[in-house]
């Protein structure tokens, strides 16, 4: 089950002026299963993405890169579960075409103002047939409270679907913000195997909805990591109405850092769910690297310790075999570290803080049953201080459990 994670609620999920959801079960993998969705955006809406840096990225993220670079009226989206569509050549390119154009006359609209994005499984064929005879449906009860349906139609392996809204008053005008996220298995930055939609009924310039993606995704997205796999379809898309009638906003103007921080709260409690969900996942751990040269020796550490299996088995069982850790921090290519400087803390959301290390080797006030007390909990804290800086880091990952390989195994199943 989710760590500490539960589904919205319909209630939950803000409508969004001028975005409107519709779903499908379109049997796209398996039978009786939302898997289609369609998002139309209010002309004028604004729309800015990041994508995956996978250099074999699926043929939804060229297209979608492609549209986003040819024109800024894009007025509608649609998303497939059950199928990357990634791997598959120029004959996927095809297919995405094919159903960008099919939603496109469906609403009178150019290819190119559609935005496809897929999920499943790599190297098979996109069931085009399929999708597009789903569209209808998706089509027929579309509206804007159906975010949670929306959420549900893009899960792969998820438990849970995963979604969060904020309202805030920019000029006096009340403004929504709802996001979305799925997201499992195959996490790690650049960006994770996920698909994000955050919407706001705002209005934002383009400049200003791309400065704030940037930042939002940056302290969110590329900070998870379940299994250090980076996918081929990682998308998140930032859309805005223009709907809630305040004055644009504008980099550098007013409400823009208020606008900018709320939008990266909901990216990090979607990136967060994503994590909490991760596939067989037991523990939840932040792992916080402080007081280094730079960032990037900086997340060279927080990833080392992450990404060794060794230390989220021993997570998952409970066992405080914490020199794991140091051995994670000394191989993580920071080739002037000086290990006496370091301390190594764990910690637990209650706020206990335990030294385990300092000097080169284990902490004299260390005892293991501290160690074995925190590692039961169910969000642990991992902090490194490496004394040699400012800089400072902020990771989220989860254990691997019997369940992570159970999953797997059985993915195309």
């Amino acid at each position: 089950m989710p760590v500490k994670l539960s589904a919205p609620t319909p209630a939950s999920l803000l409508p969004v002026r001028g975005i409107q959801l519709g779903f499908a079960k379109a049997h796209v993998r398996k039978p009786n299963r939302k898997d289609v969705l369609v998002m139309t955006l209010v002309e004028g809406s604004r729309v800015a993405g990041v994508f995956t840096k996978n250099r074999f990225c699926a043929a939804p993220v060229i297209l979608c890169k492609e549209y986003l670079a040819q024109t800024k009226g894009i007025r509608a989206l649609l998303i497939n579960t059950g199928c990357a569509n990634a791997g598959t050549g120029e004959n996927g390119l095809n297919r995405a075409k094919q159903s960008c154009e099919a939603l496109g006359t469906l609403f009178n609209l150019q290819a190119n103002q559609v935005l496809p994005f897929s999920t499943g499984v790599i190297l098979e064929p996109l069931p085009v047939d399929k999708v597009i005879a789903g569209l209808p449906a998706a089509i027929a009860n579309l509206k804007e409270d159906n975010w949670l349906n929306a959420a549900e139609a893009i899960m792969t392996t998820d438990i849970v679907a995963k979604g969060t809204s904020r309202r805030l008053v920019l000029g006096g005008k009340q403004v929504t913000i709802t996001g979305i996220s799925k997201g499992s298995g195959m996490i790690h930055p650049n960006m994770a195997t996920m698909l994000g939609y955050i919407g706001t009924d705002a209005a934002v310039s383009q400049s200003a909805l791309e400065s704030i993606i940037q930042h939002a995704v940056n302290k969110s997205f590329n900070c998870i990591t379940v299994d250090g796999d980076t996918s081929t379809n990682d998308s998140l898309i930032m859309m805005a109405t223009n709907q809630a009638g305040n004055t644009e906003i504008i980099e550098n103007g007013a409400d823009f850092i208020t606008l900018r921080d709320v939008f990266t709260d909901v990216a990090i409690e979607l990136a967060q769910a994503i994590v909490r969900d991760g596939e067989g996942a037991t523990k939840f751990m932040t792992v916080t690297v402080e007081s280094g040269k730079s960032e990037a020796e900086c997340r060279k550490v927080a990833y080392a310790i992450a990404h060794s299996p060794l230390i989220k088995t021993a997570f998952f069982a409970s066992d405080p075999n914490l020199g794991r850790i140091l051995a994670a921090i000394g191989y993580a290519g920071i080739d002037d570290l000086n290990v006496d400087n370091l301390e190594l803390y764990l910690g637990n959301e209650t706020g206990t803080d335990v030294l385990v290390a300092e000097k080169g080797g284990r902490a004299v006030s260390y005892r293991e049953e501290q160690g074995s007390a925190i590692m039961k909990e169910s969000d642990i804290l991992v902090r490194v201080v490496l004394n040699r800086g400012k800089e400072s880091i902020t990771i989220w990952t989860c254990d691997f459990s019997y369940d992570y390989v159970k999953i797997n195994a059985d993915y195309r199943s």
